[in-house]
């Protein structure tokens, strides 16, 4: 397998890039080469100690015109595994995910989903990660993830100072638990990001996703309350690939988007 970081080279906050002439960027409060969604952030270290969410994995489809068959995809995957290269030009990548910490710092515990085009062909699957580790793929054998499956992931740190990471795919029927993961990240930063991760070093092209709708939020068990100033874009080559939009009037939910295009908010 690509050695994949869901990270940002630097926090998002740092990496403000030029917003001059995109759909809404006033509106946002924060801009990256990689990350798009939500981020809440604390000057008090140990503020965050719960997160999590809901959301249904986006499908991907294969560019126009590219065909694979999975046994090129797999040979492709291990050629970039076994010599260090990057993603291929056709490769696209997506990850849709909740955090804690990373948003201002270089610490992150977090667990998601992938959906991928590698090779022209999609690819799904569940992983965690712990910054400066690169992701841990949750066997998809095992741990089987498609496009439309409904996914609930919490992170949480217990009362003898461990984590728990914990996915459920509630369409398949299935639950994963990490316990006693040792992290001692600040805290400072919670996040729900739509993502173009890093494989091998170099962040990939962000794979049309469509639209996911992130539910289900809560911070520390409660409501997390978004604003719009919380949430931020993504810009790859001077182009806005993912927008998300205000939030649901009850404050604990959003949609994002793939392209330029702000998506309504939820409406209940």
């Amino acid at each position: 397998m690509a050695n994949v970081r869901h990270g940002p080279h630097r926090a998002p906050k740092t990496r403000i890039v030029d917003t001059s002439g995109i759909a809404n960027a006033a509106s946002y409060g924060w801009s990256s080469t990689n990350w798009s969604g939500y981020a809440i952030s604390s000057d008090v270290n140990g503020t965050y100690k719960s997160v999590t969410a809901s959301w249904k994995v986006p499908t991907v489809k294969p560019p126009s015109g590219t065909q694979s068959s999975s046994l090129w995809g797999w040979l492709g995957r291990w050629l970039a595994s076994l010599f260090g290269v990057g993603p291929s030009s056709s490769d696209a990548y997506s990850a849709t995910w909740i955090g804690i910490d990373g948003f201002t710092n270089s610490n992150l515990i977090q667990a998601g989903t992938a959906q991928n085009i590698v090779n022209g062909s999609p690819q799904y699957y569940a992983w965690w990660e712990i910054l400066p580790a690169a992701e841990t793929e949750i066997s998809p054998v095992e741990y089987p993830v498609s496009g439309g499956d409904v996914m609930a992931v919490s992170i949480a740190q217990q009362g003898d100072g461990t984590w728990q990471i914990q996915l459920q795919n509630q369409t398949r029927g299935w639950t994963f638990t990490k316990s006693g993961i040792q992290y001692t990240g600040p805290q400072t930063s919670v996040e729900w990001i739509e993502e173009a991760p890093e494989v091998n070093g170099s962040v990939t092209a962000l794979a049309n996703y469509g639209e996911v709708y992130f539910t289900n939020l809560t911070v520390n068990g409660a409501n997390p309350h978004l604003q719009l100033s919380e949430a931020g874009i993504m810009v790859q080559n001077s182009q806005q690939v993912s927008t998300p939009s205000a939030p649901g009037p009850s404050l604990n939910d959003f949609n994002i988007q793939d392209g330029a295009a702000q998506p309504p908010a939820p409406t209940v």
